[in-house]
């Protein structure tokens, strides 16, 4: 049967398909997600397998999608996703899809081709208007007539340099030289448009390579131009280079065309630049609408295309599993069978079956399919089942490692004791209401949430834990009730059970005021819920009464919660049939734990029980004993020191008796755990007449009878094929951790009282040293400082004391249980179970299209 407490039994069957039905077989089975197939071709090439050209084509039709999903993307047009997934497609609309994606592509690459000549055109035509505009002011300057030509040039020559900053000297041009004829004066020149950013380095290279026989004039382009290539803004320049001569001609040309300087036609008579200019916005205009037209038919296009997009993927993705699978299939002689090996849970047998029946009367087929179980010695995958609220603690323990098949799983458990501990640890009431509302908030909307499907990889960890987060928020409210804690003050619900003659200055202004409980100012009866609310003003003793209380329940809830994991271990080796382990490592492991560790817990309730502040002597508070002295002495088989007069030494008569016996006992389970197992495995080695390296019995046998599924190795030790030298040595090292775990990993459970006091300690400063600043002023301009200060300390408080306290507590409780729970029972050394899915693999490959975008 399934549980929680182990996964799921599963078995290895054989799977007879008929070629004509097997697509529409394992198309069932990917929706059912329950079958873990095995590569029966592992030695095959990828590339030789009978499916690979049904494999490209959907890479080729995935290639064709994203594409478009690219271009809708950049259109910013919502995709529609009503959340469902459609079935696999037959076979046969393979065609049809290849060719609608096949029309679409070719469409819109024509379309984007199209539009790029246009715009390109379009940039060209802009460029020609800013020369033709700016260039004219250029030209303006020779209508003064041939007396002023030489004076406006040189005038303008003096302008550009003073405007340029640029040293580049006196310029000797031909057009500056004496002539007969007007048309000496006029020079050569070229204009065009360059990049803004590489004009001051093309004015050097023209000054250089010229050697200062060029005129070069410049005018910005104010508003930006749109690149056609990658459709990014750029800002360009008008340039108008006069010159003489053809050699300088070529020379401007070769530097023009380095820099990548786009150089233009230019008339030199006014009635020409008018008239081209007249053409040029003409062909703007029409350029425009037509630009217009082809940008609404690709909006159409894409629109068309986005309203079916996810259901493309969806369907493309799923043909692309089943034939990635059949892959895995072997074909028999006839090549008309398909067989396979898959693992599939005990339980679900019937349903795969069904699902295999569906298949069949979908392809037509009136073969039917065969699923035979096969005995096997392999360790099956570990299966365990969750659902949306076990899901996040499953993942907290495979995260440290997949439980073994049939292990006993720690998940059911951790379900109380992750939050618990991490309750110990962070408990406020405050804080943890804020935790537990954001945690409920999540999971009453996860619904939306979860549809929003984000790529932030830091909201998806905290929506995924929400279940966690509300636990924890929810104990932690417990806690802070216990600790009578809400943002570092306490609430005065059932009064108090001290009754102080101190007034109100005195409370308020003595920083060593203490609670004294042997005084009469103590009724001497426990508080009915928590911690009484006067250790609020005790200054001077409220952090010595927090510390002892603390630190002694961190021991104790430690000590339980690794005695509870030794007691898991007994679980895994009864139902493997371990007689070996539960005899010789059970057995004493809990005798150790127990005899030294659970007796030092016990003195804890004997002190808080017989000591008292207000009891006579021999048990008064002077006469308690310190439990960590006796401990030690009782583990040094120290002789305890006098106790102070009318003191008794021992807390209940027989006490060093009970140690010395324990300690003893204690030291005795130590060569048990290191010898015992070793030794019985090489005599039961030695009586069988097993060779180390080639025996077939395993010791899970030779210690008891083996039950059927240990056959599958899971949690059971398998020795079988390991020399009795390595048996020593593995024993040694689990006996040696063992020991000096139990008392590191005891010391370990104090870090519950030091993040718990330092948590408590931190939301007192921010009280103390933010919040109280602002109560302390009165009138409106309090009310304004109390508004500014109480902003600040929200901030604070859930920045530090929620979040980044928060999330120190959750990695010491991870820890905690990793280590000091889990490696009492837990080996942690299997695989997961991988069944094949279509909703795993829609997802997953929806999160990688989102990181490649």
């Amino acid at each position: 049967m399934g549980s929680l407490f182990r996964s799921e039994e599963m078995t290895l069957c054989q799977l007879f398909l008929q070629s004509e039905a097997a697509y529409a077989c394992v198309s069932e089975l990917g929706e059912l997600g329950l079958v873990q197939f095995r590569d029966l071709n592992p030695d095959v090439n990828a590339f030789q397998r009978k499916f690979v050209n049904e494999v490209r084509r959907c890479d080729e039709m995935e290639r064709k999608l994203r594409y478009l999903e690219k271009e809708i993307k950049k259109d910013g047009i919502p995709m529609l996703d009503t959340g469902e997934s459609p079935e696999a497609p037959q076979p046969r609309e393979m065609i049809d899809l290849e060719a609608t994606f096949e029309k679409l592509e070719n469409e819109l690459r024509e379309v984007n081709q199209n539009a790029e000549a246009l715009k390109r055109n379009f940039l060209e035509l802009t460029e020609l208007k800013h020369i033709l505009r700016k260039t004219q002011v250029f030209f303006d300057e020779q209508e003064g007539g041939l007396n002023h030509t030489t004076e406006s040039m040189t005038r303008a020559l003096i302008t550009d340099e003073v405007r340029t900053g640029a040293s580049m000297g006196p310029v000797q041009l031909g057009y500056m030289e004496k002539s007969n004829e007007r048309e000496d004066y006029l020079p050569c020149f070229v204009a065009g448009v360059i990049l803004r950013e590489k004009l001051p380095a093309f004015e050097r290279m023209l000054w250089r390579a010229c050697r200062g026989n060029v005129f070069l004039r410049q005018a910005m382009i104010e508003s930006p131009l749109e690149d056609p290539t990658n459709g990014d803004q750029v800002y360009k320049s008008v340039f108008i280079i006069f010159f003489q001569g053809d050699q300088l001609k070529s020379r401007v040309k070769k530097i023009c065309e380095g820099f990548r300087a786009t150089l233009y036609p230019c008339p030199e008579a006014p009635a020409d630049r008018r008239e081209m200019a007249m053409g040029v916005m003409t062909r703007i205009e029409d350029l425009n609408t037509v630009l217009g037209q082809t940008q609404d038919h690709r909006h159409r296009v894409l629109v068309a295309a986005a309203k079916n997009l996810k259901n493309w993927f969806v369907k493309v993705r799923k043909i692309k599993a089943i034939y990635h699978t059949l892959n895995l299939f072997n074909l028999d002689v006839t090549q008309k069978c398909l067989i396979a090996e898959c693992w599939v849970p005990l339980l679900d047998i019937e349903t795969i079956q069904l699902a295999l029946r569906r298949g069949t009367e979908r392809s037509g087929s009136s073969v039917p399919p065969i699923l035979n179980r096969m005995q096997t010695f392999e360790n099956p995958p570990t299966y365990n089942r969750t659902n949306k609220f076990t899901k996040a603690f499953q993942a907290l323990i495979d995260a440290y490692g997949v439980a073994n098949y049939r292990e006993m799983n720690p998940a059911p458990y951790t379900i109380i004791t992750f939050p618990f501990l991490f309750a110990i640890m962070f408990g406020d009431l405050g804080h943890g209401a804020i935790m537990a509302l954001f945690g409920l908030w999540m999971i009453r909307k996860e619904k939306g949430l979860a549809a929003q499907k984000t790529d932030n990889e830091i909201w998806n960890i905290f929506f995924g834990g929400r279940y966690i987060i509300f636990l924890m928020g929810v104990f932690s409210m417990y806690t802070g009730m216990i600790y009578n804690d809400i943002f570092s003050k306490s609430l005065n619900i059932f009064g108090s059970h001290w009754h102080l003659s101190y007034n109100k200055s005195t409370v308020m202004d003595n920083k060593e005021l203490q609670l004294n409980p042997g005084t009469s100012d103590y009724e001497g009866t426990p508080y009915p819920f928590g911690m009484d609310p006067i250790w609020q003003i005790a200054g001077a003793n409220k952090i010595i009464f927090h510390n002892a209380y603390k630190m002694k329940i961190s021991i104790i809830f430690g000590v339980i919660h690794m005695t509870f994991g030794v007691i898991m271990s007994w679980h895994n080796h009864t139902y493997f049939r371990n007689r070996l382990s539960l005899v010789y490592e059970f057995i004493p492991q809990l005798l150790f734990l127990l005899l030294l560790f659970s007796y030092m817990v016990l003195l804890m309730f004997i002190k808080w029980n017989r000591y008292a502040a207000t009891n006579p002597m021999p048990y008064s508070e002077s006469c308690a004993p310190s439990i960590l002295i006796t401990f030690i002495d009782m583990v040094l088989f120290n002789k305890p020191k006098d106790p102070p007069e009318g003191c008794k030494v021992y807390m209940f008569s027989g006490q060093g008796f009970f140690q010395s016996l324990f300690v003893l006992l204690a030291i005795c389970c130590i060569p048990v755990m290191l010898l015992g197992k070793p030794i019985k495995i090489m005599q039961a080695r030695k009586l069988a007449n097993v060779q180390p390296i080639t025996g077939a019995t395993s010791d899970a046998e030779v210690g008891g009878v083996s039950n059927g599924s240990a056959s599958h190795g899971g949690g059971g030790d398998q020795h079988d094929e390991e020399e009795i030298s390595e048996i020593f040595i593995h024993q040694g090292i689990h006996t040696i951790e063992y020991v000096l775990g139990s008392v590191s990993h005891t010391a370990s459970y104090l870090r519950l009282w030091a993040l718990s006091l330092a948590h408590a300690q931190l939301a007192d400063v921010l009280w103390t040293m933010v919040l109280s600043t602002g109560l302390k002023q009165e009138g409106w301009l309090g009310g304004i400082m109390l508004t500014i200060v109480f902003a600040f300390w929200a901030i604070l408080t859930i920045g530090i004391l929620v979040l980044m306290e928060g999330l120190s507590a959750f990695l010491h409780t991870l820890r905690l249980h990793w280590v000091e729970f889990q490696s009492k029972f837990y080996m942690g050394q299997g695989y997961a179970f991988q069944p094949f899915a279509f909703d795993a693999i829609i997802e997953n490959g929806s999160a990688s299209s989102g990181e490649a975008d």
